[in-house]
């Protein structure tokens, strides 16, 4: 059942299952349109250096690139990004890169920023950024190499080399921030923002 109140369907800008999976169990109607947008030429090209405003940045401009091809409709954009102090993490190439990510974030309190942007017909109308502190335990090379062989291949799909809804929940002692920011969507102020815009029906 949907409480999705607008005239056509939320499109969201992601082809992340995670962030799918949040709006689908929240009764929203949406259709998945990845952007084709050139994510890291944009961020060198801004200039910008905090995370948060990196991930603000992304987010908006995917939902701005979807927004361009689909008017009228309501578009989602969303990114996240990971930081460790000063240092910005990337999705793994492979097996190696995602082990070396592993030890430097082993025994250390590293952030995720989440963003969120709605835009219709080239508008901003809304924005968030939402921060969780991830502490992730200590790990030696033989906890890293056997969590790598059960995680597989999943571990190049997110930054870190972790996915907290799956084998990644082993890797953390302490979480601050709630789990939808985790997952890469500031729901909550998501949800608030479209319930003033009277398009849900709840």
């Amino acid at each position: 059942m949907t409480i999705w109140r607008g005239n056509s369907p939320l499109i969201l800008a992601s082809q992340s299952r995670a962030r799918q999976m949040l709006l689908g169990n929240a009764g929203i109607s949406f259709e998945a349109v990845p952007a084709d947008i050139d994510e890291r030429a944009a961020q060198k090209n801004s200039g910008l250096t905090s995370p948060g405003e990196i991930a603000g940045l992304l987010a908006r401009e995917k939902a701005l690139f979807v927004s361009s091809k689909n008017p009228g409709r309501y578009v989602i954009g969303a990114d996240q990004t990971l930081a460790l102090g000063q240092r910005l993490f990337s999705k793994p190439s492979g097996r190696a890169q995602a082990a070396e990510q592993l030890r430097l974030l082993a025994g250390n309190s590293h952030e995720l920023h989440s963003a969120v942007a709605v835009i219709r017909d080239g508008k901003i109308l809304f924005a968030d950024v939402a921060i969780a502190t991830m502490s992730m335990r200590s790990l030696g090379d033989g906890e890293i190499s056997a969590y790598l062989d059960a995680a597989g291949e999943a571990v190049t799909t997110s930054v870190g080399a972790y996915q907290l809804e799956g084998l990644g929940v082993h890797l953390f002692e302490r979480i601050a921030g709630d789990h939808f920011t985790v997952l890469g969507l500031p729901l909550l102020p998501l949800l608030k923002f479209l319930r003033d815009e009277r398009l849900l029906g709840i």
